[in-house]
């Protein structure tokens, strides 16, 4: 894969973008060769000094026609010959001839060449149509992709994994089918699938090729953990989540397929294609997100259904994607006792065709009516646990208030300086963020070196600094959680605070945002003012956005405003 790299300079250069995979948990120590290594990845929002403009898909068109590129209007992105590719690669991902292959997403900018795998930020594709900076002049555009610095330890691990069916010991075999849930899988489908299972690690292993097929690019290894009466699954990748994306099933996509059924795990796309012979997908990081690079790869279809589990979390999460992939192709599996996970659904026999039948349309105009309404709210009356948030695992006190942590509220924390706003803030944030919930942080008063510091002495629960031969291993387990930090410090614009909360929601799929402090983003003049303005703005995004807000307040008097937590 190739990546535009931009710097502080004007001048841009084609260089290859080497996912790298930190921390190998879950792996057997025999398959990890030589000693630990640090690496550091910087997972921060662009800072104000390199502002990034907002662009809308009115400014990508006219700015296309403004320069004579014809393109095409998709779903979610546009389509425009590419400038990266030469008239021998012009082929699509299936193996289809194409000269739009360049592929430009309408909310953002970014772009995907999917014949060179050139990709980039807006600003660069500009850069290029325009001939400024070295990359046009030199023409560095190499033909062949680099390999990954772990396609030794992927091949390693795939090599030594083995097709179950061609396990020596029989009860092994059907041990390993009964652990994952595959007594029902044929070996034919594994077989399509290329599946393989890793004896020392007793873990499935599903292998990510590059698009096209033509090369072993990543894997995911997946186990299986007793958990009361059912089957907790851990998953382990490499490369690690966000150095490499994927769609598990890509190679078998054809490219005259025009619908395509998504779900959060690779063994549910097992049991759907076997059963229904219908094109299925499994998103690389389940129901916590759907990154846009993926977006051009769905483009050629028509319709998507989302079965993405079984759960009040599983069905927001696939509204929230469906809006991302445009809701008015988009139709979604409502979670319910006669409609669980596809495996699940294969295993008690039930009728799958039927389930997908049953598939709710995700776009609608803005009234609705109760009929509409009537199975949702069954299902929160129901599942009353479920419907009631993400609880604390730390602060039962907090679970009593609030409930749980719920998407589309506002919550104000208050109180005078020194009291312990961000310490609790932080603590009560990270509880959330290690139960999977996406997380942006907003810190205008502290240096994010400084409170990422102090998260990560509260994660570790230890003082660190007196056992700092821990630190790469704790720091490891912290990278991987969904966090991430805004770089903006001291007095900002409102607007630009909220243009970056969108993109993040967008890219990252945010659900926690927290803003510490409301005195330092705004100014202690302008807060005595505009406080009303932001608590309201804070509110419709939270609505809007689909995630929950949390702004801190340092107080010397009385706020000009009514600042609270509504009761749920």
């Amino acid at each position: 894969m190739w990546v535009l790299l931009r710097g502080g300079s004007p001048f841009r250069t084609l260089l290859p973008l080497r996912g790298e995979w930190m921390g190998r948990r879950g792996v057997p120590r025999s398959l990890v060769p030589g000693p630990p290594r640090r690496r550091y990845r910087k997972e921060a929002l662009p800072a104000l000094d390199v502002p990034v403009l907002p662009v809308t898909a009115t400014d990508i068109r006219q700015y296309l026609r403004t320069h004579g590129i014809p393109f095409q209007d998709g779903h979610s992105c546009l389509r425009a010959p590419s400038p990266f590719a030469g008239a021998s690669q012009h082929k699509d991902h299936a193996g289809g001839t194409t000269s739009f292959s360049l592929f430009i997403d309408k909310t953002t900018g970014r772009f995907l060449c999917m014949a060179s795998l050139a990709e980039g930020s807006w600003e660069d594709f500009q850069a290029s149509v325009e001939g400024r900076g070295d990359a046009t002049k030199e023409g560095v555009l190499l033909s062949k992709a680099p390999e990954p610095v772990d396609s030794e330890e992927v091949r390693r691990i795939w090599d030594r994994a083995v097709p179950l069916w061609e396990l020596p010991d029989p009860q092994e075999a059907q041990l390993a089918r009964v652990m994952f849930g595959l007594s029902k899988v044929t070996d034919d489908t594994l077989k399509r699938f290329s599946v393989r299972y890793l004896r020392p690690a007793r873990s499935l292993v599903f292998p990510w090729f590059s698009p096209g097929g033509l090369g072993l690019r990543g894997l995911k290894l997946v186990g299986a953990e007793g958990q009361g009466d059912g089957v907790h699954y851990v998953e382990t990748t490499i490369p690690r989540p966000g150095a490499f994306h994927n769609l598990f099933g890509l190679p078998l996509i054809n490219r005259r397929d025009v619908e395509v059924v998504l779900t959060s795990r690779e063994l549910d796309s097992l049991a759907l294609n076997q059963s229904m012979g219908l094109p299925t997908l499994a998103l690389p990081r389940g129901i916590a997100c759907l990154p846009p690079a993926l977006l051009p790869y769905l483009e050629q279809f028509r319709r998507i259904v989302l079965w993405l589990g079984d759960d009040l979390r599983s069905w927001e999460a696939a509204k929230l994607f469906a809006r991302k992939l445009n809701p008015k192709r988009c139709s979604l599996v409502r979670p319910g006792d006669q409609q669980p996970r596809p495996l699940e659904a294969l295993n008690q026999g039930l009728n799958l065709s039927r389930i997908l039948r049953s598939a709710l349309p995700a776009w609608h105009r803005s009234i609705v009516s109760f009929r509409q309404l009537r199975e949702e709210v069954l299902g929160e009356l129901s599942n009353v646990e479920q419907a009631a948030g993400v609880r604390w695992s730390r602060f039962p006190d907090l679970n009593r208030l609030l409930k749980g942590h719920r998407k589309g509220e506002l919550t104000v924390f208050t109180g005078p300086t020194g009291s312990g706003k961000t310490t609790f803030i932080s603590e009560y944030a990270l509880d959330l963020c290690t139960q999977g919930v996406n997380t942006l942080w907003g810190s205008f008063e502290i240096s994010n070196v400084r409170l990422a510091r102090v998260m990560l002495t509260q994660f570790a629960v230890g003082r660190l600094e007196e056992q700092l031969d821990k630190y790469d291993e704790w720091a490891d387990r912290f990278e991987d959680l969904p966090l991430y930090f805004m770089t903006f410090h001291g007095q900002q614009s409102i607007r630009t605070v909220i243009d970056t909360m969108q993109h993040a929601v967008y890219v990252y799929d945010i659900c926690h945002v927290v803003i510490d402090n409301l005195q330092f983003m705004m100014g202690h003049e302008q807060l005595s003012t505009d406080s009303n303005l932001f608590v309201g703005l804070g509110q419709d995004c939270s609505s809007r956005l689909h995630c929950r807000g949390l702004p801190e307040v340092r107080y010397r008097q009385q706020l000009p405003c009514d600042i609270g937590h509504s009761p749920p």
